[in-house]
């Protein structure tokens, strides 16, 4: 059974491989056959040159471009060479931070009794947002307030201790010299003399501690109070009131937005041309046609060898607000100026044959290329180092489609024609050639024309309404002997 599967699919692939080359070849007579029809038709055509629409495979009219291929006039736009300023850009993206983020916390743990802020809130620096429960530590401070003035009462005992001391003292001493006190009791009347003076250091000491604890506690007692390090907005809250909070949680995050900053990285090779202070123009997408000044404020010293670019920051004033941390934004940098120079559109250069050039028409309003050697460019102008003088006529808008001789039909002049008109077939002579030279016409200029439409006069070809309306059949050919 399988060697019988295998027969029949040898059998029909033989048959599909010579049913193949047997539509080739019958295909070969009558492309042949063709061509040569079509030579006739170019022969029918006479001396006369035809307009730009005669070109077909194989027509003769000026219209046909390389290989024979119809090639319709091209409505372009021109533009006058002039002198003015370029300068060449970097433009580099970025994130937007704010000038400072702090995410406020408390200093001390407790439970918040209040918060005062919201989300979207503007703070002032010193502001108090917060309050921590504070019941324990105001004890705290009564009684080192107390142990305070204790230690001012011991002071003034202490004092008067030493007071009398002396006087013992100075009394012993004066009996003594008068030999009416013996040694010993002198002596005894020094040492405690000695002794109130260390009494009233001790109570002076014992007086600054108590006051140190004091100071601590007030110290305490004010971080129950959160306050606000930086002027802000509030850009998230992260706690109710009556929560219980910890030294290293954060209650609220504060950003300030009066002036922003623009973080973006710069390639190797354009590093040493930015420099600290450099103007710098800023665009967000968030608020497209608008543009916002700035200046470079800090560069990195280093690569980061992975990516080989370097860390710059641009500041933006935003007085406004209207900018926000986290947008996305562009920054264009002006690296290179120059002034007084040739300028012509961008979208005037295009590149032909290896080379880039400009278009320029003619005096008959044909294309011709021209090379040229570009300058500085920026977004939508370039700068002609070679190849251009000032006031010379280039084409601008439509550059890009053009090949060289194409017929061109400048938008808003007068007197141009419709896309598809040409300009008169001179002399008259050389009918007009249809598709591969298949519409013979006669010696007049367009009596190859269908019937019963009215012919163009002057040897014009059918505007391009006319050309619109003609009905896709072909029409039948003369029955005129060709001249």
């Amino acid at each position: 059974m399988r060697k019988f599967l295998i027969l029949g699919f040898v059998v029909v692939a033989v048959a599909g491989v010579a049913a193949y080359y047997g539509l080739v070849k019958r295909e070969q007579p009558a492309a042949a056959a063709g061509q040569a029809q079509g030579g006739q038709g170019q022969r029918a055509g006479g001396p006369g040159r035809g307009g730009p629409g005669g070109g077909g495979p194989g027509g003769g009219g000026p219209g046909g471009g390389p290989g024979g291929g119809f090639r319709p006039p091209m409505t372009v736009e021109v533009h006058k060479v002039e002198r003015g300023r370029i300068a060449a850009h970097l433009s580099v993206v970025g994130n937007l931070i704010g000038e400072a983020t702090v995410d406020v916390a408390p200093k001390t743990g407790g439970r918040l009794t209040s918060i005062t802020v919201k989300l979207g809130d503007r703070v002032r620096r010193g502001q108090v947002i917060g309050k921590i429960e504070d019941r324990e530590i105001v004890e705290q401070v009564n009684q080192a307030q107390a142990s305070h003035k204790v230690g001012e009462a011991t002071i003034r005992q202490r004092e008067a201790d030493l007071n009398l001391a002396l006087t013992n003292v100075e009394r012993s001493r004066n009996l003594f010299n008068r030999q009416l006190l013996p040694r010993q009791t002198l002596d005894d009347a020094e040492a405690r003399y000695t002794s109130s003076v260390a009494q009233v250091d001790l109570a002076r000491a014992q007086l600054a501690q108590s006051q140190a604890r004091l100071q601590e506690l007030r110290i305490n007692l004010g971080n129950t109070n959160v306050i606000s390090p930086v002027d802000g907005f509030v850009a998230k809250r992260n706690v109710d009131a009556g929560a219980w909070v910890s030294q290293n949680a954060p209650l609220v995050s504060v950003v300030d937005i009066s002036s922003l900053r623009l973080v973006a990285n710069i390639v190797e090779k354009d590093l040493r041309m930015v420099g600290v202070g450099d103007p710098a123009i800023v665009e967000v997408d968030a608020l497209p046609g608008e543009k916002f000044k700035g200046r470079v404020a800090r560069v990195s010293p280093i690569l980061d060898p992975a990516t080989r670019t370097a860390q710059m920051e641009v500041e933006v004033p935003n007085r406004d607000y209207r900018l926000k941390p986290g947008m996305y934004a562009k920054v264009n940098l002006e690296m290179e100026g120059r002034d007084n120079v040739l300028i012509v559109p961008k979208i005037s250069l295009v590149d032909s044959e290896g080379q880039r050039g400009v278009y320029q028409p003619n005096d008959n309003s044909r294309a011709q290329f021209k090379a040229v050697k570009v300058g500085l460019e920026d977004n939508e102008r370039a700068e002609i180092l070679e190849g251009l003088r000032e006031g010379e006529t280039i084409v601008s808008t439509g550059a890009g489609a053009l090949r060289r001789n194409d017929q061109l039909l400048v938008a808003g002049a007068e007197g141009q024609r419709g896309p598809r008109g040409g300009p008169p077939a001179e002399g008259g002579q050389g009918g007009r050639q249809g598709m591969g030279g298949r519409r013979p016409g006669s010696g007049q200029g367009g009596a190859g024309a269908p019937e019963g439409r009215p012919r163009p006069q002057g040897g014009q070809q059918p505007s391009g309404q006319e050309q619109g309306r003609r009905p896709q059949t072909q029409p039948q050919l003369s029955q005129r002997p060709v001249a």
